[in-house]
């Protein structure tokens, strides 16, 4: 618990602090956010220092780090040691790391070439999936589980084959329905704070089965590294919070979705992963709903897609959109913790029998 408490504490301090830095060297750079016209309403945005997920990713991974090393133990008192950190949660660590680095060239090649326009598709998916497909076979190598899951294993083996297609799937899914979700201020760093503190308590409860019936190695480890990403992500909403000072840019998008995926990948809970970061399957179907009714119909479904965009222009100020938005995030998130936790004190050696 306290291993938990001390990575997103560490975490939280650090990108509290970093981020003025951050907007100030961004800033006097003119590294700044770039807004589509047909936006209406942002352009007061245009040049907002951006990148900032640059901030979020290194204060993750120093939080969870140093989480790991003690220089005081309770009934010991001082002396230097360190703990192990698990083969999972290093592969969620490179989930994190491995995205941003994908959305840190395309920002930057917007940077470059002064539009938003960055990588090309092809690019940009090829980059995903390079990384999407490193984990997997990571995974494969720390002898994560292949089969289909939602609270608790269904019986439903999808084999080595199957289960590379759903990890390739899960991780680029998830990084670009983040992505398209990061429209409005703070939206995606609140949103995302309260997912990753759903998988602290996720893990946290897998690292107490006694009986092993959700039994997932490591489990403790990737509570550490998801309240690592927690206390990062509510530091940077200080400073991204409407009227945002900082912008995290795809650099953060992608890396806050890639490590989603990848939470919901590790802690064999991949279906629920629908339910808890459910705002960001409703972002992305909107964008496909609105694609098929355009090209098949010759008409729109939405005002502008992804969805947040259609309730400004329905006339909805941006801070209600992301306020109830991040109502809508905590009543999903809310369901998918309580169907595991409901779940995990009926099953079998649980604390509830």
């Amino acid at each position: 618990m306290i291993s938990l408490l001390l990575s997103s504490a560490f975490a939280f301090v650090l990108v509290i602090f970093a981020t003025p830095v951050a907007i100030a060297f961004l800033g006097r750079r003119n590294i700044g956010q770039f807004i589509q016209s047909e936006v209406e309403g942002h352009m007061h945005k245009q040049g907002v220092p951006t990148m900032g997920g640059i901030v979020v990713v290194i204060g993750a991974v120093v939080g969870y780090l140093l989480a790991h090393f003690k220089v005081f133990t309770l009934g010991e008192g001082f002396g230097f040691a360190s703990q192990e950190m698990s083969v999972k949660a290093l592969l969620a660590l490179f989930a994190l790391v491995g995205m941003a680095f994908i959305g840190f060239a395309d920002d930057f090649a917007k940077f470059a070439r002064k539009r938003n326009e960055g990588l090309s598709k092809r690019w940009k998916f090829g980059g995903q999936l390079l990384i999407a497909a490193t984990f997997a076979w990571g995974a494969a190598e720390a002898g994560v589980s292949t089969e289909l899951s939602f609270a608790r294993p269904l019986g439903i083996d999808l084999g080595p084959v199957l289960f590379f297609g759903l990890v390739l799937f899960m991780l680029t899914a998830t990084a670009n329905g983040v992505n398209l979700t990061d429209g409005l201020d703070g939206l995606v760093a609140g949103s995302s704070a309260l997912v990753f503190g759903s998988y602290v308590l996720i893990a946290f409860w897998q690292s107490r089965d006694s009986a092993g019936f959700y039994e997932v190695e490591g489990a403790l480890d990737l509570a550490v590294f998801a309240a690592a990403v927690l206390g990062a992500a509510l530091a940077f909403l200080w400073w991204n919070a409407a009227p945002a000072k900082i912008i995290m840019g795809d650099t953060g998008s992608h890396a806050l979705g890639g490590a989603m995926a990848a939470m919901a990948l590790l802690t064999n809970t991949q279906l629920l992963l629908v339910v808890i970061g459910g705002l960001y399957v409703m972002e992305t179907v909107s964008v496909i709903l609105q694609v098929i009714s355009f090209r098949g119909f010759g008409k729109r479904m939405f005002l502008m897609a992804p969805i947040h965009h259609h309730f400004e222009l329905k006339g909805w100020p941006e801070t209600t959109v992301i306020i109830r938005f991040w109502i809508l995030t905590g009543i999903m998130v809310a369901i998918g913790v309580g169907l595991f936790y409901g779940d995990w004190v009926s099953g079998p050696g649980s604390l509830g029998q």
